[in-house]
């Protein structure tokens, strides 16, 4: 019988119990069933225009895992061991698990706030869907090499530069997808080869034809959705920088560009670090000219 007030899950409560669930395999499996369900459309709506939802400052995590400054990290080697390719695996494992949560976070807290368009709940969808499958093979992996998620211990650096973007989509996007996500393009190749120096195809194969293409479409739709934003806003002529037309850019594109450098030298600390991966980083949306200023020590804009 059809119940006063009742309604059919969103995709932001759905993403919020995904949220909210502190097993990382379970919420792998309950996101990889959320995402089939908005993908095939049997969650319709995205979220409720009249409903506020509370998204929580930290998602629901285990506390098995022992957490510690990144600064304070044991140095996890170069594959040539057992040991270290455990110590790899293990750290990766980790990576993936938040990347689960940023993917449904960003769903969650900003999709409705900034009355986002369905194309990008869709994208971000799938990028949680692929996260949620990575850790859980990447687990699976660190298993067969005898060892377990939570057997060593890990940093929560990720969730330190979410909570730092947590007001301001277009922060988040910049950091964590073109800035976090674009340096895991360019050291998983150099990971890939040290695995099979190792004697460790396994790895190295689920590595390089699983997660690294993927993580590619993941930066490229942080790129995407931070270039949508800008010229939604239509102010970005206050942002210009003194940025040469040297390469061939517009004047947005070169608006968009200045944004993005304003944004990481606010929120990231110190300069990136090259070498870049230039072909995979092409791949996913931008070119030298977005990075390679802030790869010199710059005066932090705040």
């Amino acid at each position: 019988m059809f119940e006063m007030g009742a309604h059919e899950e969103t995709l932001v409560e759905a993403a919020l119990r995904v949220l909210n669930t502190a097993d990382p395999f379970e919420k792998a499996r309950l996101g990889d069933s959320v995402a089939s369900r908005w993908l095939d459309g049997s969650i319709a709506e995205p979220y409720k225009p009249s409903i506020d939802l509370h998204v929580p400052d930290r998602p629901a995590r285990l506390s098995s895992v022992k957490l510690v400054p990144p600064g304070l990290m044991p140095k996890l080697g170069k594959a040539g061991s057992l040991q270290s390719r455990v110590n790899i695996v293990h750290s990766l494992t980790h990576t993936e698990s938040w990347a689960v949560d940023l993917s449904w976070d960003i769903i969650a807290r900003f999709g409705k706030q900034e009355a986002m368009p369905r194309e990008f709940f869709t994208d971000f969808v799938k990028v949680a869907q692929d996260e949620g499958r990575h850790f859980t093979l990447l687990a699976a992996r660190l298993k067969e090499l005898g060892s377990d998620y939570g057997a060593l211990p890990a940093h929560d650096g990720l969730w330190d530069s979410a909570s730092a973007t947590s007001k301001d989509l277009l922060s988040r996007l910049a950091i964590e997808h073109c800035v976090h996500e674009a340096r895991g393009l360019d050291v998983l190749p150099t990971t890939i080869s040290r695995f099979r120096n190792g004697d460790d195809d396994t790895t190295a194969d689920l590595l390089e034809t699983v997660v690294y293409p993927e993580e590619i479409t993941h930066c490229a739709a942080g790129v995407k959705w931070f270039k949508y934003l800008c010229q939604r806003s239509g102010n970005l002529a206050s942002e210009q920088e003194n940025y040469a037309v040297e390469n061939g850019t517009t004047t947005e594109e070169n608006e968009v560009i200045s944004k993005f450098h304003s944004i990481v030298r606010t929120y990231f600390r110190g300069p990136l670090k090259p070498p870049f991966n230039e072909a995979a980083r092409k791949a996913a949306g931008f070119g030298p000219e977005w990075y390679e200023p802030l790869a010199v020590k710059v005066p932090n804009a705040q």
